[in-house]
């Protein structure tokens, strides 16, 4: 069986098969804006909460970390805070403008492809991190199976998501600032349409992503052990596991 993370969102793209050029596309031509868009979200707090998630997973000097869907390299700079060696840290994305972006702050490897075919050799990895991106994969059953066979034997596994409240104030609140107030203030900020268009995109696949619960069984399904999963603030979502080994 192969799980999507979200039902098609025809209000974007008119099926699956139009998901993934809409995907590249939109964050193609809104990476000059992201980190910008990133900030607005999460209120300036992001780098530290990124670093302090790396360290609940024990991320440390002298270790390799993949962080896939690297974006404009924010979870690989927290990486690298951490690490204190561009080498220890490879990013990985589909979208060459996002990579470009990050090039311009990283020096760290980066590498054009996707979560569900990683260019990786086997047990290459001591950790795999993938910040707020699980829900633009196109299958989850292949991405975790592939994350687990780039890591070592006993490497773990972090994914940073935003997920949908369970309680309806909560969800409300949320959904007012991410799907109404924040694209009015990236229009108003950036004047870029594309960029507006992301936040929008970004709120319909919170509210349209498969339960945590679901999330939980395919990660443990494809191999992993010692899996977790954190709520904190109501919305961040923190997934950890364990390759076995």
């Amino acid at each position: 069986m192969r799980t999507a993370p979200h039902r098609t969102l025809r209000r974007f793209y008119a099926d699956d098969s139009g998901r993934r050029p809409f995907v590249s596309a939109l964050f193609d031509d809104a990476a000059e804006h992201y980190d910008w868009v990133c900030r607005m979200m999460s209120f300036g707090a992001g780098q530290l909460y990124r670093r302090l998630a790396l360290t609940r997973i024990g991320l440390a000097p002298g270790m390799r970390l993949l962080d896939v869907a690297t974006g404009t390299g924010l979870v690989a700079r927290s990486a690298l805070h951490v690490l204190g060696q561009p080498g220890g840290v490879v990013g990985v994305d589909p979208s060459r403008g996002m990579l470009e972006k990050a090039a311009e702050t990283l020096t760290s490897p980066l590498v054009q492809a996707r979560a569900e075919a990683l260019p990786f050799r086997a047990g290459h990895f001591d950790r795999v991190s993938m910040g707020y991106a699980l829900r633009h994969v196109a299958e989850l059953e292949v991405t975790f199976l592939e994350f687990a066979r780039v890591l070592k034997p006993g490497g773990r596994l972090l994914i940073l998501e935003i997920s949908r409240p369970r309680s309806l104030i909560a969800r409300s609140l949320l959904q007012l600032y991410l799907g109404r107030v924040l694209p009015l203030v990236v229009r108003i900020g950036t004047g870029h349409r594309n960029a507006e268009l992301l936040v929008k995109y970004y709120w319909e696949t919170i509210a349209e992503c498969v339960p945590v619960e679901k999330i939980v069984e395919i990660v443990q399904a494809s191999g992993f052990v010692e899996v977790e999963h954190r709520m904190l603030g109501g919305f961040l979502a923190e997934y950890v596991a364990t390759k076995p080994g």
